[in-house]
């Protein structure tokens, strides 16, 4: 047992300590991915102002969430402004603190009432969901009753398009699916920000690493 152990740890160091020069590469990604993402998201909040904050604000129809106006300029600053810095990789690990809160946020007032998918699947047989439902889980149960339901919409839905319009058109750029609107999206951006908390944006493709290096330079001078 020991030496397999040995010759693990001498295998794992020869193969890792090799590509640590990479280890920059995934942080530029996640940026990369993100920060489009959160810039539209800004955007959309910045263009759509006045009608942003009668939602945020709004208990019948909308979010009912305390002063909303408050509310609409730091989600605009956190998603407009963070999503450019995530883009140079600029102060990371502090503008990913409020964009895990504006997603945080975003889980508990709009999406978690619709539970985890996104898209709501419509085969229960190919939902991620029978995992956890076949060990018993309540909620991956339900989820997969909702797949049924799903499954006949759908369905009813093509079968009308298919009578009465262009089917091969109207699902030219896509099929037709139910927006279920779950925590699904939200959740991984937020899974992927607080590794961005932790690993900062990476050597050699951020400003922050640059300013570091600059700055310990001139402090060893």
């Amino acid at each position: 047992m020991g030496k397999l152990a040995l010759f693990y740890t001498i295998l794992h160091d020869a193969i890792f300590d090799r590509i640590k020069w990479l280890d920059g590469l995934p942080p530029l990604l996640l940026r990369l991915y993100l920060a489009p993402i959160m810039i539209a998201a800004g955007l959309h909040k910045l263009h759509n102002y006045q009608d942003m904050v009668a939602w945020f604000g709004n208990a019948d129809w909308g979010l009912g969430l305390p002063a909303p106006t408050l509310m609409v300029g730091l989600a605009i600053f956190a998603e407009l402004v963070g999503g450019i810095a995530l883009l140079v990789g600029l102060a990371v690990r502090w503008f990913a603190i409020p964009l895990i809160i504006s997603m945080a946020v975003a889980m508990m007032t709009v999406h978690w009432e619709h539970g985890w998918f996104a898209i709501a699947p419509g085969n229960p047989e190919t939902s991620t969901a029978k995992i956890l439902a076949d060990v018993g889980i309540p909620a991956a149960q339900r989820s997969l009753e909702n797949s049924e339901e799903v499954g006949r919409r759908v369905a009813v839905a093509k079968s009308l398009l298919k009578d009465n319009g262009n089917y091969s058109w109207l699902t030219e750029k896509g099929t037709f699916v139910v927006l279920n609107n779950g925590i699904e999206f939200a959740a991984t951006y937020l899974i992927m920000l607080l590794s961005l908390l932790f690993t900062g944006g990476g050597r050699y493709v951020s400003v922050d690493y640059w300013l570091k290096r600059h700055f310990w330079r001139d402090c060893e001078d």
